[in-house]
């Protein structure tokens, strides 16, 4: 009977007496859509199967809140499509690479500065110009191997808010780097 209902129907009469039977109905109804939204965005089979389950989590979450403005369907895809570009976009804006990653490898070849000792000192020096906040926060993250959770709670501030300072310590860090290196 429940494969009969409308999905409005279906969490009228099943969210509050029978949720989990409700999601279930749901998910099987609309998986195999949410993973080809999410593959079509990411071209990733992998993370669009993390993705579709996260957004299955999230909508059964808020499923309270379907308020009925629009049919199910469109609001879950709506979910997934938003679900799926914000995570590309913080991916893309957040991507997380190792200090010596971004300076000395990917920015720098490493025959051009000579042996591994000297670029060691061209980054240390460039850390060093750093204000000491800045430098012990680079150095919790990538010396200490503190995560961004602990680093908010550590400096009492949001996690994004540790994020953007990471992102442009490790940028400065890289501009004094080459710098540096191109005055050497």
């Amino acid at each position: 009977m429940k494969s009969q209902l409308t999905d409005e129907d279906l969490i009228r009469q099943t969210l509050n007496t029978n949720p989990t039977a409700c999601f279930e109905a749901l998910y099987k109804r609309y998986v195999g859509k949410v993973y080809k939204r999410c593959l079509s965005l990411t071209k990733d089979t992998e993370t669009a199967h993390d993705f579709t389950h996260d957004i299955f989590i999230r909508t059964f979450t808020r499923l309270d809140r379907f308020q009925e403005r629009s049919t199910f369907s469109t609001w879950l895809y709506s979910i997934s499509y938003n679900y799926c570009l914000d995570q590309i976009r913080i991916s893309n804006r957040l991507s997380m690479t190792t200090l010596e990653d971004s300076t000395a490898n990917e920015y720098v070849d490493s025959d051009d500065y000579g042996p591994q000792e000297e670029r060691g000192k061209l980054l240390t020096s460039a850390l060093n110009s750093l204000s000491p906040q800045e430098a012990n926060l680079l150095r919790m993250k990538y010396q200490q191997g503190m995560d961004i959770r602990q680093l908010a709670q550590h400096f009492n501030l949001k996690e994004s808010a540790i994020k953007m300072r990471l992102k442009r310590s490790r940028e400065k860090v890289r501009q004094i780097y080459l710098e540096t290196a191109y005055q050497v």
